[in-house]
């Protein structure tokens, strides 16, 4: 038997489609139920005197239950749904959905959250993974487009990925300690010292953060990418506004209808350049304008009021969402970000509707320099295999990652936990 989307039928033939029962209306001499599948709602309309298997269903039926329904879609312009209602010839149930409902429009999210499974099927959250679908799809397509190659790189580890902290430890991995991945930034450059030049993963990502934020996750899904022929920050900064205008733009022409009239909030995928600033000018017009006032030795970076503010300056200076932040302090920044030769990191963080979505950096491909910079963050020992990787010939390279969800969730306006598939924190592991 094939299905067919509900919103693929045809008029006066005969299909069969198959969905969640979202409304039953059962009359004396008529009965009115709407099923839902990812495509949208379709109304059946039931002449209950046709048929008497159709009064056993529909005594059995319960709200969420899942029907297989072959009939013919009619055109009805009293039918408030679509001016349409499909007539059945054949209903069967599949499943029977337990009564009551564990949800309803008023559950808190993390009830929402205990019965995803549910929680899933409205419009509004289905169209969140379409969002996130096309988005992906598009950012892969630039890349493929630029001959870059995607790669999966390990998630089990044999020593924390960039300092000592933020890794779960997997105590028990044969005869020794593992780690899980808190990101794949060495195998990128590794594929890279290999020759690959240009490369990328969608996978994912585990930071043992306490944080219970609405923007941090104990695993998510990171979208990394590392390419040579960088020989400055800037290059790296291009790339990724390109980048980010072709996976917004791709969004925003699919689905900036559905998200404005669902969400009540724009897609705006940038048009123009994208604003630079340094961190310390930031600060400055942060005091200036705001009265945001931080004390010189903690203006390293920006916490989460500073990014909100620092957004707010990029609207109104710039007429901007976007904002890169560049002039990060040394001790904020990872040890394998080249510094220029004030010792300045040429690095940068870009700051989209309040929140920072992005690390990147030109990378230090220089063996004697690498290896000093880990010295100096105490780190050598721990990165040992990591140096290796530099000993044998290593381009100028440089690249960025973004977290796939943390930009759903500022695209639609939602915390991390509604814009993730099952959320993962400090205090949830199921569902």
């Amino acid at each position: 038997m094939v299905y067919t989307n509900i919103d693929k039928l045809k008029f006066d033939k005969t299909s069969t489609v198959q969905g969640f029962v979202t409304s039953i209306r059962n009359k004396q001499n008529i009965a009115f139920l709407v099923i839902k599948d990812i495509s949208g709602l379709l109304q059946i309309t039931i002449v209950k005197s046709n048929n008497d298997k159709f009064n056993q269903i529909l005594d059995q039926i319960t709200a969420q239950s899942l029907l297989t329904i072959t009939g013919t879609l009619k055109s009805n312009p009293v039918v408030k749904l679509n001016q349409r209602e499909f007539i059945p010839s054949e209903i069967k149930i599949e499943t029977i959905s337990a009564s009551p409902l564990p949800l309803d429009d008023t559950s808190l999210i993390d009830t929402r959250l205990d019965y995803r499974w549910v929680d899933l099927r409205s419009e509004r959250n289905q169209l969140i993974f379409k969002v996130q679908t096309c988005l992906a799809n598009a950012l892969r397509t630039f890349l493929l487009k630029k001959d870059f190659i995607e790669i999966h790189t390990p998630k089990l580890i044999a020593t924390a990925s960039e300092s000592g902290s933020e890794v779960f430890e997997i105590s028990n991995y044969f005869d020794k300690k593992a780690y899980l991945a808190q990101s794949p930034q060495f195998y990128k450059q590794m594929a890279i010292t290999g020759g690959l030049e240009r490369v990328f993963e969608v996978g994912p990502v585990f930071r043992a953060e306490k944080s219970r934020s609405n923007r941090h996750a104990t695993e998510f899904t990171g979208f990394d990418l590392e390419f040579t022929n960088v020989r400055n920050v800037t290059d790296v900064m291009k790339f990724e506004e390109a980048f980010l205008k072709y996976g917004l733009g791709a969004v925003e022409k699919k689905y900036g209808k559905d998200i404005e009239r669902l969400f009540n909030i724009p897609v705006n995928a940038p048009k123009k350049k994208m604003p630079i600033m340094q961190l310390s000018e930031i600060f400055k017009e942060l005091a200036e304008r705001y009265n945001f006032h931080v004390p010189p030795a903690e203006q390293t970076d920006l916490n989460a009021e500073g990014e909100k503010l620092a957004a707010q300056l990029a609207k109104e200076k710039f007429d901007s969402e976007f904002l890169f932040v560049v002039g990060y302090d040394k001790s904020t920044r990872p040890f394998y970000h080249q510094r220029d030769k004030k010792g300045v990191p040429q690095g940068f963080d870009l700051i989209y509707r309040g929140v920072e979505i992005t690390s990147g950096a030109v990378r230090e491909h220089r063996y004697d320099i690498l290896k000093q910079q880990a010295d100096e963050k105490s780190l050598a020992k721990d990165v040992e295999f990591y140096l290796q990787f530099f000993k044998y010939g290593a381009p100028p390279h440089g690249g960025f990652g973004i977290g796939l969800d943390r930009v759903t969730m500022l695209l639609l306006g939602l915390t991390l936990k509604e814009a993730t598939l099952c959320f993962r924190g400090p205090d949830r592991l199921l569902p």
